[in-house]
């Protein structure tokens, strides 16, 4: 039977497992090899960029074409805009592990939460156009730094750059799992695109009202399309698995974060998620909400979470009866490794 976590509790926002061994370049092997070696991730490729010419990457369906130029609602073009690459510490212990996520920070997003920390980048698309070969050479570098695996922050709206990127990367020796970090909010094209590329989804679950996601975060149909998602994710990947040393090698994590006044719906998740996913996905339960972006100064969610709210949750998880994952502690302040503190890649512009 494998180990369970059992909802350990976690300081804010850095998340350390002590005493567990590095494993430099991981154990698994990625399944996206097999893939970029038989072709088909290739045709891949090419599937995708299809959808480019009236795009259904996300589920805004906005049907322009990308490769004329257009731009739907998320505003990113063809090229990948890539605000940071970096070995993050601070993702869940099987995530992170000791040697670090290899974290690429992907511009533009198809939300528009008003608490977003990452607004520098998802909001107000800050950082710089890469080419589909340049996203190979980040990743590349990020096995040289020893991470664990490739983790990729909101890439949806450049799935087809993202996965000739892979392709490449496959053909520099690249072999690290891929985390597809995401909100949730993803369409049947992406998924199935994905199916067979991507090792870990870590997904959030962020609203069970509709009326929240819409309000907050500009997501209409938020909770269908994200439950729908986290259906089809689960069917691809499974529950969570981890190599020896504790590092995840595939499945489904579910991430929630505990918003003020409820507007998370915090109960009604953990519910569904044991009921729809199984009492065996891994949750993580998320306390380090702070009012940044256009929350600071707004009733609703301009503050933090207090400690009777968070008592609430843990109430709510465990009426809920789900068996692993990870519990944050309630922070003190901002961590180092929030999104608003994070600076973006350094160096010359291409072609400077």
């Amino acid at each position: 039977m494998q180990e369970s976590y059992l909802f350990a509790r976690m300081p804010p926002v850095m998340w350390r497992v002590p005493g567990r061994g590095s494993r430099g370049n991981g154990v698994s092997e990625a399944i996206f090899v097999t893939l970029a070696t038989n072709g088909e991730l290739g045709a891949r490729v090419r599937r995708a960029a299809v959808h480019l010419e009236s795009c259904v990457l996300c589920p805004r369906e906005c049907g322009i074409d990308r490769t004329a130029g257009e731009r739907g609602w998320c505003g990113a073009g063809l090229e990948p805009r890539v605000y940071r690459h970096m070995s993050h510490p601070g993702e869940e212990p099987p995530i992170s592990g000791t040697g670090g996520s290899g974290v690429v920070l992907f511009s533009h997003c198809t939300m528009a939460c008003a608490y977003c920390q990452n607004y520098r980048w998802s909001q107000l698309h800050e950082g710089r156009d890469r080419t589909a070969a340049e996203l190979a050479g980040m990743l590349v570098s990020l096995a040289g730094a020893g991470c664990h695996n490739l983790n990729l922050v909101s890439a949806t709206q450049y799935l087809p750059a993202v996965l000739e990127a892979l392709r490449l990367a496959s053909g520099e020796g690249i072999r690290l799992p891929v985390v597809w970090n995401t909100s949730g909010y993803e369409s049947p094209a992406a998924l199935e695109l994905l199916e067979g590329v991507v090792d870990i989804y870590l997904a959030d679950l962020r609203y069970s009202r509709d009326d929240a996601a819409l309000e907050l975060s500009d997501a209409p149909d938020y909770v269908e399309t994200a439950r729908a998602a986290l259906r089809e994710m689960k069917r691809q990947v499974g529950v969570l698995e981890r190599d020896p040393d504790g590092t995840a090698a595939r499945g489904l994590i579910v991430r929630h974060l505990v918003l003020p006044n409820d507007l998370s719906g915090t109960e009604d998740s953990l519910r569904w998620v044991a009921s729809e996913l199984g009492r065996d996905t891994f949750v993580s339960l998320m306390a380090q909400y702070y009012p940044a972006h256009r929350a600071e100064g707004c009733p609703e969610v301009g503050r933090r979470i207090t400690r009777a709210e968070w008592d609430r949750t843990r109430e709510a998880l465990a009426a809920a009866g789900l068996e692993n994952g990870w519990v944050q502690e309630l922070p003190d302040g901002l961590s180092g490794i929030a999104g608003t503190e994070i600076a973006p890649d350094q160096g010359p512009e291409r072609g400077a």
